[in-house]
């Protein structure tokens, strides 16, 4: 673009820029890229991270830059990089999920077949042994250590105070923690 032609004198009267000329869009890159990546930034909390979806944000523009509402290229931007933001917070990469087949670790650093199959085994027992547990700690317990259940969770679904759910996991986790030491004592975890 000449440096005498502005950004705003080749803009359509309605406040769209043309969508067919790149260096229309290079300028509204330029015009709104700190914008584009202060929102990202404010979202992520990660510098990398707002960079990435900063491009991304343009990325999308780019490609859809059609169905931007005239008069409202600032606030369409915007919304762009809210929405990768938040898809990029909720993603399965940014929450670090294990997906299945990704839990193997690389053979120098597994550890031996044994002991994982020793760990496997103890950790069954240990389930079988919290499955085992007297009422009221059995259902409290299964819930928290096997399902992984909140005690605001399980007071709900059970219909009991919470300060009672907290009463009986503790009591449950101590009748089990004795279990375990008098299993040890006697050699006979799993």
């Amino acid at each position: 673009m000449s440096p005498g032609g502005s950004y705003h004198r080749q803009r359509s009267a309605a406040g769209r820029w043309p969508a067919t000329t790149n260096e229309s869009f290079d300028q509204l890159v330029i015009q709104y890229e700190r914008l584009v990546y202060t929102v990202c930034r404010q979202m992520v909390q990660d510098s990398a991270a707002a960079e990435d979806l900063t491009q991304e944000t343009f990325l999308s523009a780019y490609t859809h830059r059609d169905s931007c509402p005239e008069g409202y290229a600032k606030q369409w931007l915007a919304r762009i990089a809210v929405n990768k933001a938040k898809d990029y917070l909720q993603s399965a990469y940014r929450r670090r999920t294990v997906l299945p087949g990704d839990d193997a670790l690389p053979l120098a650093t597994a550890p031996p077949l044994e002991s994982q199959a020793i760990a496997r085994s103890e950790a069954s027992a240990i389930a079988n042994m919290i499955r085992a547990m007297k009422e009221p700690y059995r259902r409290v317990c299964v819930m928290a250590l096997l399902e992984e259940k909140k005690p605001e969770e399980i007071a709900l679904a059970l219909g009991r105070p919470v300060k009672t759910i907290h009463t009986q996991l503790s009591r449950g986790k101590r009748l089990l923690r004795e279990e375990l030491e008098r299993r040890e004592r006697n050699g006979t975890i799993s």
